[in-house]
């Protein structure tokens, strides 16, 4: 049984202390409610130390939202994947399509920071998914089948197993459009078969995949009730406490 998992990506909002005060709302509504799903949060860079100080030793787990695939050099602005575990991060968002899109990211990039996170010891939580003119394109599968096999070439089923992919159609991200339970169930049923086909079906069982794309309180309950839906990367309804609880409970 796969175990529902819900991830907010605060993306750049927040100042220190604003995520201490969201952060520590939500720490101390999950830890008093015993929530089942397992809860991630990725603030910005520049709160991460201040929020692992006050989800340390709680159900909430930190995670950063993108870093380099280097431990240290002369790369101006980035974050290693040492300076994540040193600030608590167990997890880090590879791939998200803001990153491809404004910033350049590539497959080949993502693949890459993929195997240096597991090397490392970091959950990657690997995003995925086709824009609007792709999809009108009828070309759905063959992006998202693209953007997962590299992904996850370099990973071994075990490791590929201990992975999160995260499902978000670029059209439906911070646009109000959310894909249908439907059309999310459709498109997380073709991933999860292709997992059985690369790196087998006991993988396939295992792994999580996320649905991401203007998650909220009203719809999070449809979508997570689909079969091959285990959670969901939360975009602005997790900036607020109250919205974010909301979308965890509705995946107990």
């Amino acid at each position: 049984m796969r175990k529902v998992l819900i991830a907010g990506n605060w993306k750049m909002h927040k100042t220190a202390a604003e995520a201490e005060a969201l952060a520590t709302a939500i720490r101390d509504s999950i830890t008093a409610s015993s929530v089942p799903a397992e809860v991630v949060i990725a603030p910005p860079f520049t709160a991460l130390d201040r929020v692992s100080r006050v989800v340390k030793g709680s159900p909430v787990a930190l995670a950063g939202q993108t870093m380099h695939a280097e431990d240290k050099g002369a790369f101006t602005g980035e974050i290693s994947p040492a300076m994540l575990l040193d600030l608590g991060c167990t997890h880090v968002i590879l791939g998200h399509s803001e990153r491809r899109q404004l910033f350049g990211e590539t497959d080949e990039g993502v693949m890459k920071k993929a195997r240096v996170a597991i090397d490392r010891g970091l959950v990657p939580i690997l995003c995925i998914g086709e824009t609007l003119d792709e999809r009108e394109a009828s070309r759905t599968f063959e992006v998202v089948g693209r953007q997962l096999e590299a992904a996850l070439r370099r990973l071994t089923p075990d490791e590929a197993a201990s992975a999160v992919i995260a499902y978000e159609p670029v059209w439906a991200i911070g646009t109000g459009r959310t894909a249908t339970p439907e059309q999310a169930q459709e498109v997380h049923a073709f991933i999860r078969r292709e997992i059985a086909r690369s790196h087998g079906d006991a993988v396939a069982g295992a792994i999580r995949i996320l649905y991401g794309g203007s998650v909220k309180p009203d719809n999070a309950a449809a979508l997570l009730a689909q079969a091959d839906v285990d959670g969901a990367l939360v975009g602005g309804a997790c900036l607020e406490a109250d919205s974010f609880l909301k979308i965890v409970r509705a995946g107990a």
